[in-house]
């Protein structure tokens, strides 16, 4: 679904938006953006002010300028959080003096190596504003690209120091693959320096067409997935599957060389947060009963958890039954808003 026609429901949530930063208590991301669009895409515009008015007293202040951002000293500036006010502006600029899509063909390969900055929530946010954009462009849409752009900027952070290990044929088997990493390690800062070690997937992939379906099936794998592994985090693994889900919405914004590439660091966050929070054993769970996409998108907008909405709008992007049983799992075991 597309999100469209919401009646000025999401542009005026992202105005709200927009006055608060990307994240909160100093680390932790700003979901309200992402939400709203997953929910005007999904036909559910008229819910998104409820539901900001639920989440506001997680929104803080946006953070203060230190200083500008110029196509200078922009490399400098990469990954450096003090920074999310001077590269939203920078980005701000950017998307009112050139097309949208040129801004991001040009960036894009800038910031894919950092794309598990932020826990992944700075691509996710990208994601959900592109959707937007396709559907409609105008200043709101355009403003919210400008600040999930910098905040990928700020939060930019490459995986390295982490050794090839032979990944298998499909995505199913290659995430079946991974290795957790050696427990005792608490946030996901911590976490990730722990990584060592990730299996090596669809890394010779060089047609734009054949990395799209890898990616394709890279997110219909980790979702799945989530029905009986999510136990392990559940807050954080969802991202496993909507980190690729978000450079996937993305690719037809992008050209066609960047598509390749783009698997390969989608591969990336998805196995490394997998490692990172991934449970000793699966669990096997049955739904309660079947139901209709909408009926999973009603239980998941119900509980409002902001991790759960998102994840479904996934799923349902998967559109299969066991991509709606994971997503129901993601209510049973989420912790809901209120």
């Amino acid at each position: 679904m597309a999100t469209t026609h919401t009646s000025g429901q999401l542009e005026e949530a992202l105005e709200r938006v927009h006055a608060s930063g990307p994240e909160r208590d100093g680390w932790l991301s700003n979901h309200a953006p992402m939400v709203v669009e997953a929910l005007a895409a999904h036909g559910h515009a008229g819910a998104v002010h409820h539901w900001l008015d639920l989440y506001r007293d997680r929104l803080e202040d946006f953070p203060d300028r230190v200083a500008p951002v110029t196509d200078d000293n922009w490399a400098s500036a990469l990954g450096d959080p003090r920074r999310i006010a001077d590269w939203t502006d920078h980005f701000s600029r950017a998307v009112a003096e050139r097309p949208w899509r040129d801004v991001l063909a040009e960036w894009w390969p800038r910031l894919l190596p950092g794309l598990i900055g932020g826990a992944t929530h700075t691509v996710i946010r990208a994601g959900h504003a592109v959707r937007a954009l396709e559907a409609d462009e105008n200043a709101p849409r355009l403003t919210e690209l400008a600040h999930a752009l910098g905040y990928w900027a700020a939060r930019h952070q490459p995986v390295t120091g982490v050794a090839a290990l032979p990944g298998a044929r499909t995505a199913t088997e290659s995430l079946e693959a991974v290795p957790a990493i050696e427990p005792g390690h608490m946030g996901f800062r911590d976490r990730l320096g722990a990584l060592r070690r990730l299996p090596v997937w669809a890394a010779d992939v060089a047609d734009p067409d054949t990395a799209r379906e890898r990616l394709t099936e890279l997110v219909r794998a980790a979702t799945h997935r989530y029905a009986t592994h999510g136990h392990g985090e559940p807050t954080m693994l969802v991202h496993a599957a909507t980190a690729p889900n978000a450079v996937l919405r993305t690719l037809d914004s992008l050209p066609r060389e960047l598509w390749a590439p783009s698997l390969r660091a989608a591969w990336t966050a998805s196995a490394a947060v997998t490692a990172l929070y991934g449970p000793v054993e699966p669990a096997v769970f049955t739904p309660p009963a079947r139901l209709a996409p909408e009926e999973v998108l009603e239980r998941a907008l119900a509980h409002g958890d902001e991790h759960v909405i998102k994840f479904t709008d996934t799923a349902l992007d998967v559109g299969d039954e066991l991509a709606l049983t994971a997503a129901l799992r993601a209510v049973e075991i989420s912790e809901p808003l209120v």
